[in-house]
């Protein structure tokens, strides 16, 4: 029996004629397909296996969009691209992404990507949001910035009005501006302090040969960020900067996982979590003031995974405080970190239950099975996500080997959101074609694409992700309904309420109608 409660709101944002199809196939699958695949003696009725063929289509990503007679033109010169790709000696997908970026950026593919709407950012770091390059040829060379360079061959930067008193990481700072003068070649020691802030290398597999070694290199560089982005002059011209690289990609909206580290003045005058997310605030009315098309912003709070049980509570309680003083600012609250060193969601139960305890508002948004470690504690988290009623869940990797997560995760509309680049840079993967999303995207699991560390990748905005999973992941089966889906998704599972989704997807629609005629 067919039953209306089975409708999910990716379904109902479905146009009318779409609705009709899904309603149709849903009837039809509702009943034993045994009929269809049973033992024959004879050649199978070559209806049967189109019947079979059309209703596997419909289950994936986009698979029950209906495209007009301008998106088929176009899906029709994407696929002969594609082809044209998978073909290629060196397949991109395939490659660490280090040593795939030259051949993505020359793919015609890519460069359609670039010009197509991708709604929202969902999952990205505040302190990667910006690109390396920028801090250093800008942030860098402004007065008063000074430079340490750490024991353990790392970077600090600091804005003081003083030289800055020596401290356990750092023994000698000194002015940037007087060491480039001296050392005469500004250019190759620019260069070198992009090293200290991105993961990028030319050798990607030598450089990195397991996990541990990618992600101390990974913390080592959100450490030496730290110094430049929290300094308040800073902070506003970066955050702005952000947007730009963001509205540049055809991103219209963005969530931005953010500690709210406490930022400072030149004079050492230390500001406070309130003062930061008015900066916030201010920052993007100024951006969508001077860009209309720009939708909004909102900060998802994070506090890091190696904090003890008391300090995670504390921060969940502040949070749910910020989220009463700026509810359309904060949208909700993350642990961070790398999941296979830390805690599991579980060992935090006492702090992460305090919401539900106090009746508060306070969603969640998970990084959770960003692991390929099956069985362990941290294995588990994406479950326990669930039970925390996660609104979405970061990464979620290890997902496609929890079948019970898997469907009630499918049930409840909580939505992936994928990072590609990211899941292969800190070696999950090697080749793209294997990542278990693969499974999801065939499904029609609720998914969005984001970027999580692009600065961190070499990359920005959401294009080089886009490209890894439509090319890669998705293969010859994603095609631009695929696209469509993704890109209005993450619209549809942001944190924004019912009446601001639906403005926003209007604006969506209104930016691919446009990107359509231009391109079809």
């Amino acid at each position: 029996m067919f039953s209306f409660t089975a409708f999910s709101a990716r379904r109902l944002a479905l146009r009318s004629e779409d609705m009709v199809v899904w309603l149709w196939l849903t009837l039809v699958t509702s009943a034993p397909l045994l009929w269809l695949v049973r033992d024959t003696d004879g050649m199978p009725d070559p209806a049967h296996r189109d019947l079979l063929m059309r209703q596997e289509a419909s289950r994936q990503t986009g698979g029950l969009l209906t495209l007009t007679a301008a998106e088929r033109r176009l899906d029709a010169s994407l696929r002969r691209l594609k082809e044209q790709e998978m073909s290629a000696a060196r397949f991109p997908p395939a490659v660490h992404f280090f040593k795939a970026k030259p051949l993505i950026e020359r793919s015609s593919i890519f460069k359609l990507l670039q010009k197509m709407p991708k709604g929202a950012a969902l999952h990205i770091h505040s302190s990667s949001l910006v690109g390396a390059e920028w801090l250093v040829r800008n942030v860098t060379y402004r007065p008063r910035c000074y430079v340490c360079f750490t024991w353990d061959n790392s970077v600090r930067f600091l804005f003081s009005a003083r030289r800055p008193f020596p401290r356990w990481d750092c023994f000698h700072w000194q002015l940037l501006e007087t060491l480039r003068a001296r050392i005469g070649d500004a250019a190759e020691f620019d260069n070198s302090l992009i090293q200290h802030l991105t993961l990028f290398t030319e050798d990607p597999d030598g450089e990195y040969p397991n996990q541990d070694v990618v992600w101390e290199k990974f913390e080592k560089a959100f450490i030496a960020a730290a110094g430049l982005v929290t300094h308040a002059p800073v902070l506003r011209d970066y955050y702005y900067q952000g947007l730009e690289e963001l509205h540049k990609d055809n991103i219209m909206y963005l969530e931005l996982r953010s500690g709210l580290s406490r930022t400072y003045e030149l004079d050492g005058t230390i500001h406070d979590k309130t003062w930061t997310l008015n900066l916030f605030q201010e920052v993007t009315k100024e951006f969508i003031k001077d860009h209309p098309d720009f939708f909004g912003a909102r900060i998802i709070i994070s506090v890091h995974r190696a904090l003890s049980v008391s300090e995670v509570r504390a921060a969940v309680k502040e949070a749910i405080q910020l989220k009463k003083d700026f509810p359309d600012v904060v949208a909700g609250f993350d642990m961070v970190g790398r999941e296979d060193s830390g805690r599991s969601l579980w060992y935090f139960r006492e702090a992460l239950s305090l919401p539900a305890e106090l009746g508060a508002e306070l969603p969640y948004f998970f990084h959770a099975g960003e692991t390929d470690d099956e069985g362990t504690d941290v294995d588990q988290n994406v479950l326990d996500a669930l039970l925390f009623n996660a609104s979405r869940l970061g990464h979620a990797f290890a997902l496609a080997h929890h079948p019970l997560a898997k469907e009630l995760s499918r049930k409840g509309n909580i939505a992936v959101e994928l990072c590609p680049i990211s899941n292969q840079v800190l070696k999950l993967i090697s080749d793209l074609r294997n990542h278990p999303a693969a499974v999801l995207m065939s499904e029609g699991h609720p998914m969005v694409i984001s970027s999580d560390d692009p600065s961190l990748f070499g990359t920005s905005g959401l294009s080089y992700d886009f490209y890894e999973a439509f090319v890669g992941i998705g293969g010859l089966k994603a095609n631009l309904g695929t696209l469509k889906e993704l890109a209005a998704n993450s619209i549809r599972y942001s944190s924004l309420p019912a009446h601001l989704k639906d403005i926003g997807l209007v604006m969506f629609q209104d930016q691919w109608d446009a990107f359509i005629a231009d391109n079809s």
